[in-house]
Parts: C-alpha cells; structure tokens; sequence
C-alpha cells in the first residue's frame, strides 16, 4: 500500500495576495526614500551638461575640499582599524573586569549626536579651556584646523571597524591561537598568520564602512572645522556651502562623489559579505 506524499507546507502563513502588497510597499518605500533621491542628485548635477560637472569638479573650492576629505580619511581610518583590532582582540581573547563596560564605550558614538561630538572638543580645545591655550602657545592648533576634523571624524567612525571584528573573533575563539602557539610561534607570527587571515574579510568590511562614514561625516566636523573656505571644508562643508550660494550644480556634483561612494560601498557590502560567509565555511566555523 502506498502513501501520497505529504505536501510540503509554506512556513509563511500569509496569502499570496499579502505577500505581494508587503513586497510593493518595500519596493515603494526604497524607491522614494533611496532611488528617488539618488536619482534627483545625479540629475541635478548633470542637468547643465557633462563639461559644467566636471568643471564643477575642477574648482579651487572643490578641490580643496576633495583633497582635506582623503586626507581626513587616510590618517582618521588607518588609527581606528588599529583601535578596532586591538579592541577586538581583547574583548574576544580575554577574560577581565569591566569587559561589557569597554564595548558600552565602543558603542558610544552610535549614540551620541555627532554634534554633541564636535562640541565635547571644543570645550577640550577651545579658548576657555586648559588645554586649548597651553597647544597653541606650544604652536598647536587643534580647533578650526585639521587636527580638530580628525579627532571629531575618528571619534564618529571609531566603532565600526571594532563591532565587525568583534562577533567574527568571538565566534572563532582561541583555538587556532593556541595551536599554532603550541607548534612554537611567537606572538607576531600567531597574529599575522593566524589571527589576520581569520578576520581579513570582516577586517576589510569595517574598513569599508569606516572610510564611507569618515567622508561622509558632517555634524562633528561642522562644529570643529569652522567652516574656513578652501582650509577646513571636507566635502559635505563644501556641499552645503556651494547650495547657500545658490550654485546647484557644483553642489550636486560634490554630492555625486559622495553618491557613488554610497553605491560602491553596498556594492562592496555584498561581495564581502557573499565571500565571508563562504570563508566562514570553509574553515568550519558556526
């Protein structure tokens, strides 16, 4: 006697008719809140030709701008991939005292206002401070200088490198460490044989949010660059300065670069994030 196989059961309850109109109002909802606004700066950018974009892009202003933002990032990225590993490494390799309390601190910044931010280094660095007065006189300006952009940008961007390394070396453990320490490497070995190819996918997918969030930041840097044109204006500074005067395309087209920095990031996001979960299985991890 033979026995009908039992249908296999949909674990999703809702009808057919339901699933499509919660799928439309996602489509909807990403079209007027991403496409749309995507699509409104590139067209405004362009909307005087290719020749006026790029000479747009070729301003002194712009320029300045695009230069202080790279130098902002290289210098603000590298020291926080730095915090993040050696954040990472004690949080997921140790056991001690006040552990939760250190990555309540890593978190802080996602909430806190960047503005808030920008103001805390003023009152550090400012005239009525002690600190302020006593670098200046020593030749050192923090305030209304590059200093003061990539101490406020490094303390926006500093979590993110840190909060993707730390669940990744969690999970892994201490295992390979301890094996590779047993065979008898030293300490550097066991790190950048082991340790760094472990995260290198995770490594490189802070690093991606990173450098987006540090040339995208606008609040804290507007609090401590004091906005002096063609000196401390990254990017979004020059964008806002370029739409008040009332020169729409040079300030879309700066908003482009940020744009398409956006995009190439997601585009990155999913790479990375296809290839690190095939990482994760070849090496067995769970």
């Amino acid at each position: 006697m033979t026995t009908k196989p039992k249908r296999r059961t949909s674990p999703v309850s809702e009808s057919r008719p339901v699933q499509v109109l919660l799928i439309f109002i996602c489509l909807l909802f990403m079209a007027l809140v991403l496409v749309l606004p995507l699509w409104s700066v590139f067209a405004e950018a362009f909307s005087k030709g290719i020749d006026t974009y790029f000479k747009s892009l070729a301003s002194k202003d712009a320029r300045d701008a695009i230069r202080l933002t790279l130098t902002v990032a290289l210098v603000a990225v590298p020291l926080n991939v730095v915090f993040g590993v050696v954040a990472s490494w004690a949080i997921a390799k140790f056991q001690f005292k006040g552990k939760a309390f250190l990555i309540t601190l890593i978190d802080l910044p996602f909430s806190v206002s960047p503005v808030i931010s920008g103001l805390v280094y003023v009152l550090l660095f400012g005239a009525g401070s002690y600190m302020g007065p006593w670098l200046k006189s020593h030749g050192v300006e923090v305030l209304f200088a590059l200093p003061g952009i990539i101490l406020a940008t490094m303390f926006v961007t500093f979590p993110f490198v840190a909060r993707e390394l730390i669940p990744l070396m969690q999970d892994q453990g201490t295992g390979d460490e301890e094996a590779a320490l047993s065979l008898g490497a030293n300490g550097w070995q066991t790190f950048w044989r082991v340790t760094v190819p472990n995260i290198r996918w995770g490594l490189l997918y802070g690093v991606l949010l990173c450098n987006a969030r540090a040339m995208g930041e606008f609040g804290a840097v507007a609090v401590v660059s004091g906005k002096i044109r063609g000196e401390t204006t990254t990017i979004p500074l020059q964008v806002e300065i370029f739409y008040n005067e009332y020169n729409g395309v040079a300030a879309f087209a700066l908003a482009s670069l940020l744009a398409l920095l956006a995009l190439l990031t997601l585009v990155l996001k999913s790479f990375l994030e296809w290839r690190f979960g095939d990482e994760l299985a070849a090496t067995g991890r769970h």
